[in-house]
């Protein structure tokens, strides 16, 4: 049974709308806009990701929290004022309590987006990438909250992979755990967000975004609480180079480790090295994933509104 809406979260009429009809709706987080992209290219995806959905067909739903207000269904107006603020946090399901409380403007992550989305009724959720176990986690414990949140939301969700920073192999034994069905889609193996091959097989391989549906609707059929995550690799034409990419992150690890970064600071930290040192090239391959899994989302959205 679907849950209901909790009284704290806006849904927008249209959101609200598509969902009582059946019509195909697709989330979309706002970290990407709020603390992955430099202005004003932000606000050029926020409003160019939404303009392709909607020629497909579906009607999307970027979520965020607007004056502490999470938001399912950001209009324009909300997603240029995130893109220009400049007190805008991120936030996880923990955060949004603290971030109503103090009236705060947040991106939101996949954890809390992927929440506030099944609460909404969306069925399906396009990100870039995912957050996963970090590099010695086994000594710091730090793991995303997306992986436990994923285990107890049954949503369908389109990424890249986890960003090849995180230990993949470590993310995908917890996702066994946890019991996330992982398919690969037109490949068995996962992807590493910024190259389309991690090293590391996927359990299971769809064709197309019918058989992906089929796996969401069976998973449903069944009762079980997660969520179907499709890994879709970013075209090999569009990755970046396998041996820069290698050689750039462990330069990077390597500055983390000199520079003593630890915890919530190491991932934004990594990302920003990676980027400079790859000339703005990891943007772009950050990009292309996105517009990607915002496609392949909106597929298997209207696939299981059939």
């Amino acid at each position: 049974m679907q849950p209901a809406p909790p009284p704290g979260v806006r849904i927008a009429d249209r959101i609200r709308e598509a969902v009582a009809d059946g019509r195909p709706v697709l989330a979309l987080e706002s970290t990407i806009l709020t603390h992955g992209l430099p202005r004003p290219r932000n606000l050029e995806v926020g409003l160019e990701a939404e303009a392709m959905v909607r020629e497909a067909g579906v009607e999307p739903a970027t979520i965020g929290v607007v004056g502490g207000v999470p938001v399912v269904g950001l209009d324009d107006g909300d997603i240029r004022h995130l893109c220009s603020a400049d007190a805008v946090v991120k936030a996880s399901t923990r955060d949004l309590p603290v971030a109503r409380a103090q009236g705060l403007d947040a991106g939101t992550t996949v954890a809390a987006t992927a929440w506030l989305a099944h609460r909404a009724g969306i069925r399906v959720f396009s990100t870039g990438g995912l957050g996963g176990v970090h590099r010695g986690a086994a000594e710091t414990f730090d793991e995303s909250a997306d992986l436990p949140m994923l285990a107890v939301t049954p949503i369908t969700l389109v990424s890249a992979g986890v960003k090849s920073i995180l230990d993949i192999g470590a993310t995908l034994e917890r996702m066994e755990t946890l019991g996330i069905p992982v398919l690969g889609y037109r490949t068995e193996r996962y992807p590493g967000f910024y190259v389309s091959d991690s090293g590391f097989p996927v359990p299971a391989r769809v064709e197309s975004a019918a058989e992906a549906a089929a796996v969401a609707r069976a998973r449903d059929a069944l009762g079980l609480d997660a969520a179907v995550l499709v890994a879709n690799p970013v075209a090999a034409d569009a990755q970046l180079d396998p041996v820069v990419h290698d050689r750039v992150l462990a330069e990077a690890l390597r500055a983390a480790d000199a520079a003593g970064v630890t915890g919530h600071d190491t991932t934004p930290f990594l990302l920003d090295f990676v980027q400079r040192a790859t000339g703005g090239r990891s943007l772009e391959v950050n990009l292309a994933v996105y517009f990607g899994n915002a496609r392949l989302g909106a597929e298997i959205a209207r696939e299981l509104a059939a």
